[in-house]
C-alpha cells in the first residue's frame, strides 16, 4: 500500500475512533466554557497572577476580568490568596479543581472505554497498536522539528 492510500486510511479511521471512544462531560457535570480554560491555561503556565495583570494578559476591562474571576471562583477552579511578599496585593491561583478540570477538558479519548476496547484485542494486536502510535508521533514530531530548524 503507498504511503497516501496509508494516511487516507488512517484518516477514515481517526473519526471513527473518537466517535466511539471520545470524552464525554456528563450532564450533570459542569463543563468549563472556552473563555474559562483559556484563564486555567494562563494560569497554570504563568502563576499567580493579580487581577490587573490578568486583565493586561487578556486585554481586557479590569472589570471584566475581575467578574470573570469572581465566576472561577464560584466554580473553585481558582481562589484568591495575599501575596506572601506584599500582603497589599491579591493573587488570583488555580486550584486543584482548576487543574482537574484542565486535565479533563484535555482528555480526548475515554479511558474506560479505551481500555474496554484494548481488552477485547490480542496481546500482539495491542502491542502493534502501541509501537505504531509511538512511531507515527515520533515521525511527526521529527517533522515538526525539520520545519522549526530551516531558515
Amino acid at each position: 500500500m503507498k504511503h497516501i492510500e496509508l494516511a487516507q486510511e488512517i484518516a477514515t479511521l481517526y473519526p471513527a475512533i473518537y466517535q466511539r471512544l471520545h470524552a464525554r462531560w456528563e450532564k450533570h457535570e459542569h463543563r468549563p466554557a472556552p473563555e474559562t480554560l483559556a484563564v486555567l491555561t494562563h494560569l497554570e503556565l504563568s502563576g499567580p497572577l493579580t487581577v490587573t495583570e490578568a486583565a493586561r494578559h487578556f486585554k481586557r476591562a479590569q472589570s471584566a476580568m475581575s467578574e470573570l474571576i469572581d465566576r472561577l471562583q464560584a466554580h473553585s477552579y481558582v481562589d484568591r490568596i495575599r501575596d506572601a511578599r506584599d500582603r497589599r496585593r491579591i493573587l488570583v491561583w488555580i486550584t486543584e479543581a482548576g487543574l482537574d478540570s484542565l486535565k479533563r477538558s484535555r482528555q480526548v479519548l475515554d479511558v474506560n472505554l479505551l481500555a474496554q476496547s484494548i481488552e477485547r484485542m490480542s496481546p500482539q494486536d495491542r502491542h502493534c497498536l502501541v509501537d505504531g502510535l509511538r512511531a507515527l508521533v515520533t515521525a511527526a514530531a521529527a517533522k515538526e522539528t525539520t520545519k522549526r530548524s530551516k531558515p
